[in-house]
């Protein structure tokens, strides 16, 4: 991708000799003589940067910055100042300057700033456009994701949602169960019934029956009166079984009547109830191998078991990663009260290598460590905890000393793929550039690449900035994982 610098001086030896020497560091330039004419400049075309004298007749390079600040937040600009006029300078530096050099500027100096400038720029275009794509996805679900796992689930989602047919989550923990519940429900003509939810595994054995199913007055021990159950409460509505794999086999056989059935009976009572709900179970247990070791019913497991929906862990899915991640610190930020806008590259590429056996929950306490910690707008790799961090560096990319820049680049593109196993994706984001930049690199190198993974192919990842193959669980949902 060529940036584009519009340089703004009123003396033209000054104005041609930045424009000259920042051509040689692959810039596209475009000169204006005032404020004025550099403003239209803007107007009309695509800059990146701006390069502007301070004093100028006409429009000001103060005015100029001003205009800009107000009309065009986020385009950077470098203030040209003479050794008379620093306050000024200073002053400009309040109005959102980048920064400022005095005149003549060193032009070493000056490319420095300018690179930096433009990976600033950049950096922030691509965390807008991972926020705009969360917040477009939570217009229409509060599930996020992009990857070729989560768009199979969303699919099975909205085609189960509208029946009947009872569904089993399957996963490991952390991995957004409760989620893909919700979206059922939400997603069902039901939505506007109860949606009631029973973690299975948090309650003893003893209490369970009574929850589900109610009791009467006297039935045991500290039941003083009458209680409904939750699939009385349920009726009409949903009713989301949590860990269903660790109920006992009494409470599986009640189960199992109300799916055949519809009907119940409280516990230490002796009239039959009728009920009318949907049941969506979950759970992070091989329900196969518990049936064949005696501790799940069969029968049971083909009832629940009419539409399964299984969740990949996060590792699988990675992805999704950014997108999750820029929700997580979207909601901590605003919780904390600091301006955290995202993440640097070296801080995403430690998300990408980490392989998350916590999965969703691990991430998402993992963004609100990094948000909690962070000093600046964007969290860098010292904010993450070690064990993230590290993942980074576990695989180090060796460059002989005395290599040309195009061949120290060609090495960090050909390792990186590799290690990536060909997921342009992944190594697009890793390396900071587009995708489109990266294929058009890889065929300027002669590189062969790995064969790909499949969700490398999907849809998401093609924008020049390269952020946007990722996105699972809007940040709400990490709280039920």
């Amino acid at each position: 991708m060529q940036f584009t610098v519009l340089v703004v001086d009123d003396e033209k030896n000054i104005r041609e000799g930045l424009a000259e020497a920042l051509g040689l560091d692959g810039y596209e330039v475009q000169t204006a003589a005032d404020g004025r004419e550099g403003l239209k400049a803007i107007e009309s075309g695509i800059v990146d940067l701006v390069i502007t004298d301070l004093k100028m007749p006409g429009l000001s390079g103060g005015e100029l910055l001003k205009e800009v600040a107000g009309r065009y937040p986020g385009l950077p600009v470098i203030v040209l100042t003479g050794h008379g006029t620093i306050e000024d300078a200073v002053d400009a530096m309040r109005y959102g300057a980048f920064d400022f050099l005095t005149k003549p500027p060193n032009i070493d100096h000056l490319s420095l700033l300018v690179k930096r400038a433009l990976e600033n720029r950049q950096l922030s275009i691509k965390n807008r456009e991972l926020q705009a794509e969360v917040d477009a996805q939570r217009k229409t679900s509060a599930m996020i994701g992009s990857s070729a796992g989560m768009k199979k689930i969303l699919d099975l989602v909205q085609r189960v949602a509208p029946t009947k047919a009872s569904v089993l989550i399957t996963g490991e923990s952390g991995v957004g169960k409760e989620l893909v519940a919700d979206a059922i429900h939400n997603l069902s003509p039901r939505k506007d019934k109860p949606f009631i939810k029973v973690h299975c595994a948090a309650l003893a054995e003893s209490l369970l029956e009574s929850e589900l199913f109610g009791h009467e007055k006297g039935a045991f021990t500290g039941a003083n009166a009458r209680q409904r159950g939750r699939f009385e409460l349920a009726n009409e509505g949903t009713l989301f079984l949590d860990e269903i794999g660790e109920i006992n086999q009494n409470v599986q056989v009640k189960i199992l009547r109300v799916l055949q059935d519809h009907k119940f009976e409280r516990v230490g009572g002796e009239d039959t109830i009728e009920t009318d709900v949907r049941i969506i179970a979950a759970t992070n247990r091989d329900l196969k191998k518990e049936i064949a070791e005696g501790r799940f019913r069969e029968d049971l497991y083909y009832r629940l078991n009419v539409v399964n929906i299984q969740v990949p862990p996060l590792r699988e899915r990675a992805d999704d990663i950014p997108l999750l991640a820029m929700a997580f610190l979207n909601e901590f930020a605003k919780e904390n009260g600091k301006k955290v806008e995202g993440f640097d590259p070296r801080a995403r590429a430690a998300l990408y290598s980490y392989s998350w056996p916590g999965n969703i929950r691990e991430l998402r306490n993992t963004v609100e460590s990094a948000v909690v910690m962070a000093r600046g707008s964007l969290i860098g790799l010292e904010d993450l905890p070690p064990t993230i961090s590290s993942a980074q560096g576990e695989h180090d990319i060796r460059i002989p000393s005395g290599s040309s820049l195009a061949d120290a680049e060609k090495i960090l593109i050909r390792d990186t793929l590799a290690e990536e196993k060909g997921n342009k994706s992944r190594t697009a984001e890793i390396l900071g550039i587009g995708r489109r930049t990266l294929y058009q690199k890889i065929s300027d190198y002669g590189l062969e690449v790995p064969d790909a993974k499949p969700e490398d192919t999907g849809a998401g990842g093609s924008s020049e900035t390269g952020g946007g193959d990722g996105q699972a669980a809007a940040s709400e949902t990490a709280e039920k994982q």
